[in-house]
């Protein structure tokens, strides 16, 4: 990167589809969709992965920015390291993904009740492990695309368990893998203090087309008002998970 693009982060705008030199496509609200299929990324299994790490308040960092931009050589100057402070918070994280199979089954994958799906058998999607405290491993779900002829589509979602509404004080990623092709990754990057879940992306079988679209819709509310939004029609109670 030239020192001028520190100056002015809009010009990194022209690469937000993606590049050779990441191997990565970034879906933004500009560029939502991919098509798994014209990527060639139909066999073996899709991993999608939720990493995030907690971030102290930006009030200082806005101002440091600003006094970057007057001053550009500030921006060779480390940041000074601070512990922890209000602006922290604990916050728990969780991947789920609610599943539609090509004969009306409806379900979802996720940590709370310990609802860890198949990979072999259906909904062909599974769970593997509940990251409670923002490990750099993640979250992790896999789709076996092996059997997309079963699916009919896929929602993506990240909720918060448990804990106050800190979306806005994480660092939050989604990111794909395919089996073939470059990984794929969306930022939760929207600010939403008060929301508690956040649909991230879908995945629709189209005419034998795999589709994934961005989302990044946040709600107040948690799993039954996702499915409201995007009419799963499930019916949905209290759920607990077992304690660490």
């Amino acid at each position: 990167m030239a020192f001028w693009d520190g100056l002015w982060p809009r010009r990194e705008a022209q690469f937000e589809s993606g590049n050779a030199a990441t191997n990565s496509i970034v879906l933004s609200k500009r560029h939502a969709t991919v098509s798994l299929t014209r990527q060639g990324a139909l066999t073996g299994n899709l991993r999608v992965n939720l990493s995030w790490r907690m971030r102290t308040s930006d009030i200082e960092g806005r101002s440091r920015q600003s006094g970057r931009l007057l001053r550009p050589f500030k921006l060779f100057q480390p940041d000074v390291v601070q512990a922890h402070t209000q602006g922290v918070v604990n916050v728990d994280l969780d991947l789920g993904c609610m599943y539609e199979l090509k004969d009306g089954t409806k379900g979802v994958v996720q940590p709370l009740g310990n609802l860890i799906g198949d990979l072999n058998g259906p909904p062909y999607i599974r769970l593997s492990g509940d990251d409670r405290f923002g490990a750099p491993s993640g979250e992790t779900v896999y789709v076996n695309l092996d059997q997309r002829e079963q699916i009919k589509r896929l929602l993506f979602f990240v909720y918060i368990y448990d804990q106050t509404p800190a979306f806005d004080r994480t660092h939050a990623k989604v990111t794909l893998y395919p089996g073939n092709g470059p990984r794929i990754e969306i930022e939760l990057d929207e600010r939403a203090p008060q929301a508690r879940s956040c649909a991230v992306f879908t995945v629709e079988n189209v005419k034998d087309e795999l589709i994934v679209r961005r989302e990044v819709k946040f709600v107040y509310g948690f799993q039954s008002e996702l499915d409201r939004l995007y009419g799963w029609g499930m019916q949905w109670g209290r759920g607990y998970k077992s304690r660490a």
